[in-house]
């Protein structure tokens, strides 16, 4: 078995942390008896449907509008700013576009790699067990965790500033916290089911929150992301990556040619290219007859990357209408070099 030391970074203050819980965290001890904000958002079936949701804590006053982004998610991030919550200013951070074919998108951000900590890592499995006693999201402290974002049963976006935990289409709630060492303005985490403590491991509902969390945010700057083990995950716990930076990507803006797909797969209506002219390799997925056909078909990829362990990486853009999908070689082999020419990689 091939394992090495690692020095993840740090997505929580309380990461370093080995003692119980004494705190509110959002594990089994404290969750269920939780009054975390609650996003409750309408199922969509395409992307051009509106969701406007409503404050039901309102005290008796006319129900006020919630912006999902820039209210909510970014409100909430900018209170957790002013509490002392992260490690450092990202929007200190020098960022510029690089001259050239590509423009590709620079940060200079040195407080992103302080105060790691050696941890046990194995490198050569895309799919491993969860393990408990390494650190997982059930441990993050509350006052780290934004709202709770569910499917709303009742068809129709609410939003409640305090609300019980057993609203909940599932025995277990999907939370969003911060990452407390931030690449980029409004960088948060989206943690499925967070108390089944899953492995960081696509599945097709997973993968369905994700894209109802772009389409609510509703804006082309605000991306969602996934890293699998092996290809810069560096923790076992399923987690979607997230934030907001107002300039296009360069993989964006890069030119595709369209895949011929087998006719069973042309019902869903997704379309299928791939990057051309471009120094990375990917997919690139859009379209399709439902929120769900495009989601479905995408999870199904990944699914088979990583059945096949093979590393990759997920890009979803524009809302949720275009996502990106790059297989990858091992990220420690891409680091030492070792990266055969034949592999879904930069060049």
């Amino acid at each position: 078995m091939l394992t090495i030391k690692r020095v993840p970074t740090v997505l929580s203050n309380y990461q370093e942390e080995i003692v119980g819980c004494g705190k509110n965290c959002l594990g089994k001890c404290c969750l269920p008896v939780s009054t975390l904000p609650l996003y409750a958002f309408k199922k969509r079936e395409s992307f051009n449907e509106k969701s406007v949701a409503l404050d039901n804590n309102s005290d008796g006053e006319e129900a006020s509008q919630i912006d999902f982004l820039n209210t909510l998610l970014l409100g909430q991030w900018e209170d957790r700013v002013s509490r002392g919550l992260f490690r450092y200013d990202v929007t200190a951070c020098e960022t510029k576009v690089i001259e050239g074919e590509y423009g590709f998108v620079a940060q200079l951000n040195e407080g992103r790699h302080l105060k790691k900590r050696p941890t046990e890592f194995r490198v050569d499995r895309v799919l491993q067990p969860f393990d408990g006693n390494k650190f997982n999201f059930t441990k993050v402290g509350q006052e780290e965790a934004l709202f709770r974002f569910e499917e709303n049963p009742e068809g129709v976006t609410k939003y409640f500033s305090k609300a019980p935990a057993d609203f909940s289409v599932n025995d277990s709630s999907n939370v969003v916290v911060i990452n407390v060492s931030p690449i980029e303005y409004g960088h948060v985490l989206l943690i499925p089911r967070v108390l089944e403590c899953l492995p960081q491991r696509i599945d097709e509902e997973s993968f369905l929150l994700a894209l109802h969390m772009a389409a609510e945010a509703g804006s082309p700057y605000f991306r969602l992301g996934y890293n699998s083990l092996g290809a810069f995950a560096t923790i076992n716990h399923l987690h979607f990556q997230a934030y907001h930076l107002s300039v296009p990507f360069p993989v964006e803006k890069a030119p595709t040619k369209r895949i011929p797909i087998s006719k069973g797969s042309r019902k869903s209506g997704v379309k299928v290219s791939s990057l051309m002219n471009y120094p990375v390799r990917g997919l690139v997925f859009e379209g399709g007859n439902t929120l769900k056909d495009l989601s479905d078909v995408v999870a199904k990829s990944c699914i088979c990357l990583q059945d096949n362990n093979i590393p990759f990486n997920v890009l979803i853009s524009d809302s949720g209408r275009r996502i990106f999908l790059f297989p990858q070689c091992y990220a420690e082999k891409q680091a030492l070099g070792e990266v055969s020419q034949s592999c879904w990689t930069p060049r």
